[in-house]
């Protein structure tokens, strides 16, 4: 029942946390490289399971958060727009997901203003859903825009704990375009505005609660039937299946130490 996708993934060889650039991350906090692989692995099975395509770029050393493909760019119709990281820790990754897409033959712009891919960027249907807040600047929204030429919505995060889109909303409908989209998303992500604006615009959202947010639950991966996110958000799960999608849930909380999720381990290439 689910539309066959296309995602580029990064091994998390180097994985670690040696720095703090948002609210999940603590050095001084053990980790373990071995199962971020492991649970990494097992989230390219469930993927390739539900019969969709996966590539990978190789994973570069001194970069342990390249596994969060999703911020390495936004591909929408065979066209990478490049990400621009705020933080100097990451920003050695944006050329290399760069130059990926260009020996891929994608048609890449580079970008002008500060934004990190689909961590921030979101397309439901006809809409480009873009956060702003912590990373990505509002200024990149008329950037993303113009160079797509879709309806850009800019949405305001509030809690740092959810930095990027990708962490408060998942694409349940229409992440390639199609139509109609859906959304599940977590209200107290937003603020008054922007949730008034998924109000009108997703009225079949499906609402996630903060437990949920704060297993990182709405960092979720859908074709449009199966929904693939972390095991722990239980609710979140439930709610899905009232809704009509099966989840499928699976367990990367080794990656949570560094504030990501299955979403952020995906980046979908849009032909």
């Amino acid at each position: 029942m689910g539309m066959q996708r296309r995602f580029l993934m990064c091994r998390p060889t180097h994985f670690a946390v040696t720095y703090k650039i948002n609210p999940w991350m603590d050095p001084s906090a053990p980790y373990d490289t071995s199962l971020a692989i492991s649970q990494w692995e097992s989230l390219v099975s469930a993927y390739e399971e539900l019969g969709h395509q996966i590539e990978f770029i190789d994973p570069l050393p001194g970069l342990p958060d390249m596994v969060f493909a999703a911020n390495g760019g936004t591909v929408i119709d065979g066209t990478m727009f490049t990400a621009q990281f705020r933080y100097a820790e990451r920003a050695d990754e944006a050329p290399a997901y760069r130059d990926w897409s260009e020996r891929q033959g994608f048609e890449v712009h580079e970008a002008k203003h500060v934004n990190e891919g689909e961590g921030d960027f979101l397309l439901a249907g006809e809409f480009l859903l873009a956060g702003t807040g912590f990373r990505t600047a509002h200024a990149a929204h008329l950037e993303a825009q113009e160079l797509f030429g879709r309806p850009v919505i800019s949405l305001q995060l509030v809690d740092p704990r959810f930095y990027h889109l990708d962490t408060a909303i998942a694409v349940l409908s229409g992440s390639n375009g199609e139509k109609p989209a859906n959304i599940a998303y977590l209200p107290e992500a937003f603020s008054a505005g922007s949730q008034a604006v998924l109000r009108q615009l997703y009225p079949n959202a499906v609402i996630a609660n903060i437990a949920d947010g704060e297993v990182l639950g709405l960092n979720a991966v859908s074709d449009g039937h199966n929904v693939v996110l972390p095991v722990q958000a239980t609710n979140l799960a439930a709610e899905l299946t009232k809704a009509g999608y099966h989840p499928v849930p699976v367990d990367v909380s080794e990656l949570r130490l560094a504030g990501g999720g299955p979403k952020c381990c995906t980046l979908e290439l849009r032909a």
